[in-house]
C-alpha cells in the first residue's frame, strides 16, 4: 500500500464507507453538472469562475472513482493521492488524469485565492475535466464496483 495512502487513513482523511455506488451516482451528476457550469463560465469569457467549476468537477468525478472503491476523502489532498494508489497504480487510470487533477487543484487555488487565471488555463483544465468524466464513466460503467 502506498505510504501516503496509507497515512490518510491513518489521519482518518480517508475512510471507509458503505453504500458507496449510491454516493458515486451522485458524485457524477454533480461533476456533469460543473462541467456543464465551466462550458457556460469559458464561453462567457469568465475564466476565474470556468477553472474554479471544471475543478470542482473533477474533483467530484474523482470522489465518484473513490466511493466506488469503498471510501470517502476528508481532503482535497488525501483525494487525489486516493485517486492514484486505487486507479492509476492499478493500471486502471492512464496517470495523467492524476497529474492534471493535481495541476488542476493548484489552478483553482490560484484563481480562488490569488486571482490568478488566464483564458488559455481556463481552456485547457475545461478540457481537462471533460476528459476526466468520460474516462470516470466509463471506469465506473467497467464495474469498479466497491471491492
Amino acid at each position: 500500500m502506498d505510504s501516503r495512502f496509507r497515512q490518510c487513513l491513518d489521519e482518518s482523511k480517508l475512510i471507509k464507507v458503505k453504500d458507496a455506488p449510491d454516493l458515486a451516482a451522485k458524485e457524477l451528476l454533480a461533476a456533469a453538472m460543473d462541467l456543464s457550469s465551466a462550458r457556460t463560465s469559458f464561453s462567457e469569457e469568465n475564466h476565474k469562475w470556468a477553472t474554479v467549476q471544471a475543478y470542482y468537477s473533477m474533483f467530484h468525478a474523482a470522489k465518484a472513482l473513490v466511493y466506488s472503491k469503498g471510501y470517502r476523502e476528508k481532503s482535497h489532498q488525501c483525494l487525489a493521492v486516493a485517486l492514484k494508489a486505487l486507479y492509476s497504480d492499478a493500471n486502471a487510470l492512464d496517470v495523467k488524469h492524476c497529474n492534471r487533477f493535481r495541476d488542476c487543484m493548484a489552478l483553482r487555488h490560484d484563481a480562488d485565492y490569488g486571482m490568478v487565471y488566464s483564458a488559455q488555463s481556463s481552456r485547457e483544465v475545461v478540457g481537462w475535466a471533460g476528459e476526466f468524466l468520460e474516462a470516470a464513466k466509463k471506469l465506473l460503467e467497467k464495474g469498479n464496483s466497491v471491492k
